[in-house]
């Protein structure tokens, strides 16, 4: 083969693939992650109370009801875009609301929690991640809605804005309510 044509194939074949990129990325979401968890049982999990360090809570009190677990931190800025969300629209979704701290010190969740104000049921503390890594969590905010019968239904990576309670949240909650589609 001729050595002259070795870079011109080179070329073709880089053109080739950076192609296949922009075509694949114009035609999905970057943005949606899929989880092999979905439709799978929510790992099984007890953590303390950020309030209460030496009180646990878990799934087994979480059991028969559904609820929408939000990760989130006090060094993560795209909480502080999605807070003000749930704060003004999280009673809406009719279910239990329980924070997620993920790999923050007590201090400071409670701090930013004083500041920003607390939209949870209830606030978990996972300091050392290792419940997250079950979930499947990359970072935060990321969202879990999980059924009465501890089935995870949704993943959501990212902030939640209003549209995403509107067009994902409450026609799935309404939908493990029998009421909806």
């Amino acid at each position: 083969m001729n050595t002259r044509l070795l870079p011109l194939l080179g070329f073709l074949l880089l053109l080739a693939l950076l192609g296949f990129g922009i075509w694949w990325s114009s035609t999905h979401d970057l943005r949606e992650v899929p989880s092999p968890l979905i439709d799978k049982p929510a790992p099984q999990f007890s953590l303390p109370l950020l309030e209460f360090p030496t009180r646990s809570f878990g799934s087994k009190d979480l059991a028969g009801e559904p609820y929408l677990l939000n990760v989130f931190a006090s060094w993560c800025f795209a909480c502080r875009d999605e807070h003000p969300i749930l704060m003004q629209q999280g009673k809406r979704l009719g279910i239990r609301l329980v924070g997620f701290n993920y790999k923050d010190e007590a201090a400071d969740a409670k701090r930013w929690l004083a500041q920003y104000g607390n939209p949870y049921d209830v606030v978990i503390a996972d300091l050392p991640g290792k419940v997250a890594i079950d979930f499947g969590v990359t970072g935060a905010p990321e969202s879990f809605l999980v059924d009465g019968n501890g089935i995870i239904r949704y993943k959501h990576i990212s902030p939640i804005t209003p549209e995403v309670i509107e067009r994902e949240l409450l026609p799935r909650i309404a939908a493990m309510r029998g009421g909806g589609p």
